[in-house]
């Protein structure tokens, strides 16, 4: 019989020589360690890291499919306008007015991308321009006051993140601003704006207060067409309210106030206007579903509807407010409004600005720093009722200048609005 005998050999475990055990067992401690990093929960750090890494993949890709569509928008509308001279001129003055306030744009394009205080597209509806970005104040302490901003741009050009400016200015006196989008002509058309604007309403009313808004204190605005396109969801909202309470989503009661600025509100007064300016008559028809439209999408003159008593005694308090030299829709568009207003007993008042083009007072004065009248008088009204607000707006400090005076007086005179 053989035996077999076992004995320790100092170089060799389990028949395999050290030299060989030390690439084995690193690669077992090294895959220890893996699963050991795998398991270790993530600091808040690396998870806000994370959160931005997604947030801006998601942002990148959003904008992607955003410039797809608006390329093949822009193609369409194209065949619609045409090439022509007066066409090739407004865009010739519009790049260059863009250009002179560029320094201002490119810090705002900036903090709208890279600031924690922007919650970007949040969706309200099941289109694809159903999306409005919240401004959010950076003190979370109680609940703010809030504005539904819709933004102007002819029907055509009209994007949420215009209003960024307005945005993070009112933002920092603890105000939240919804800056609400919807689809512009050709993917729609008024009604479908319209639309759009009451159900962006209707988020804002209803899912605020999860973001640390009032629903109690909401104040609507609207500029140039979205002045015109917020002011007929409105009005159209006090319309049904009135007929059938109960099937509204929202309730007028709560906008505390309606700022219109530099908008229009009676198509029939304007169709020449726009006509006279490049935008032609059989387009502006197209983007207003034809002049048998007029009267259902012209704010002013719903109001002279007989039977509108009902309809106007819950119209919230409306301020309209206009540049004196605003070529691109007369201030006589915000004073007829008004007059209107005021004859079927609606709490309305006007504000003219002397002096003031369709953008200063948008854009050119918000781009200026220091004191702004027009900003000072909306924030004025929202803190009216809150001596926390009026106490803070008194200490707070003048407002940066973004832009230097030379490019905003050229931008100014060479202004295509």
């Amino acid at each position: 019989m053989t035996s077999t005998s076992v004995h320790d050999d100092d170089d060799s475990v389990g028949g395999l020589k050290k030299d060989q055990m030390s690439p084995l067992l690193f690669r077992v401690s090294s895959q220890n360690c893996v699963q050991q990093r795998r398991r270790r929960p993530l600091d808040d750090q690396t998870r806000l890291s994370l959160r931005r890494q997604q947030s801006l993949s998601k942002d990148i890709g959003r904008a992607a499919a955003e410039t797809y569509l608006i390329t093949r928008l822009s193609i369409t509308l194209l065949r619609y306008l045409g090439v022509g001279y007066r066409w090739i001129m407004k865009f010739l003055a519009l790049a260059f007015y863009a250009m002179l306030l560029m320094p201002g744009f490119l810090q705002v394009a900036y903090q709208y991308f890279f600031s924690a205080q922007v919650r970007r597209s949040i969706v309200y509806g099941d289109q694809p321009r159903n999306r409005l970005d919240l401004f959010l104040p950076k003190n979370g302490d109680g609940t703010k006051p809030v504005v539904a901003f819709v933004t102007g741009g002819a029907w055509i050009i009209g994007y949420k993140a215009w209003g960024s400016l307005l945005g993070f200015q009112l933002a920092e006196r603890g105000i939240i601003v919804a800056c609400i989008d919807y689809r512009n002509f050709p993917q729609g058309t008024i009604s479908d704006m319209v639309n759009d604007a009451v159900q962006g309403i209707s988020f804002v009313c209803n899912n605020i207060a999860d973001y640390g808004g009032d629903p109690n204190r909401i104040y609507l605005m609207g500029q140039s067409a979205g002045a015109h396109i917020s002011s007929c969801a409105l009005l159209h909202q006090a319309i049904k309210e009135t007929c059938d309470p109960e099937s509204v989503a929202w309730s007028v009661s709560q906008i505390k106030a309606f700022f219109g600025l530099s908008g229009g509100y009676n198509l029939f007064d304007l169709v020449d206007h726009f006509h006279s300016r490049g935008l032609y008559r059989s387009i502006f028809l197209s983007i207003m579903e034809g002049e048998e439209s007029f009267k259902q999408f012209s704010p002013e003159v719903l109001l002279q509807e007989p039977n509108i008593e009902k309809v106007v005694s819950i119209l919230p308090r409306m301020i309209i407010f206009h540049g004196t030299i605003d070529k691109s829709i007369p201030k006589e568009a915000s004073i007829n409004f008004v007059d209107t207003l005021k004859r079927v007993g609606a709490q309305a008042e006007l504000v003219l600005f002397e002096g003031k083009t369709h953008t200063d007072l948008f854009l050119q004065d918000p781009l200026r720093g220091g004191k702004d009248e027009l900003f000072d008088y909306i924030v004025a009204v929202i803190h009216a009722s809150d001596p926390e607000g009026q106490a803070k707006d008194a200490m707070a400090p003048p407002r940066r200048r973004m832009v230097p005076e030379i490019l905003l007086k050229l931008a100014h005179d060479v202004s295509p609005f």
